[in-house]
């Protein structure tokens, strides 16, 4: 799978979630969101060529910081890893 394809059902898979999802999902959801646009943006800015590997590293790293810096509970941070594990997948 190429990187765009990968982003591409990364994207589908959040916007899926608002209808599926329920509301703790959707937070979660929406909070993974953030930092996976967050990397993809990063890349696209500084003109870099990533592969889906690297995307999912900078992505893990920014969640890494985030919960050490206490942004979740335990409950939304297993909601959100739950979640991740479910994106990488798609690759």
């Amino acid at each position: 799978m190429s990187l765009v394809n990968y982003i591409d059902a990364a994207q589908q898979y959040f916007d899926d979630l608002v209808i599926k999802a329920t509301d703790d999902e959707l937070f979660a959801g929406g909070y993974l969101r953030g930092h996976f646009d967050l990397a993809v943006g990063y890349a696209e800015v500084e003109k870099l060529t990533i592969s889906i590997d690297e995307l999912n590293e900078t992505v893990e790293q920014s969640l890494v910081k985030a919960y050490r810096n206490g942004e979740l509970n335990e409950e939304d941070k297993a909601l959100v890893t739950r979640l991740w594990e479910e994106v990488k997948a798609l690759a």
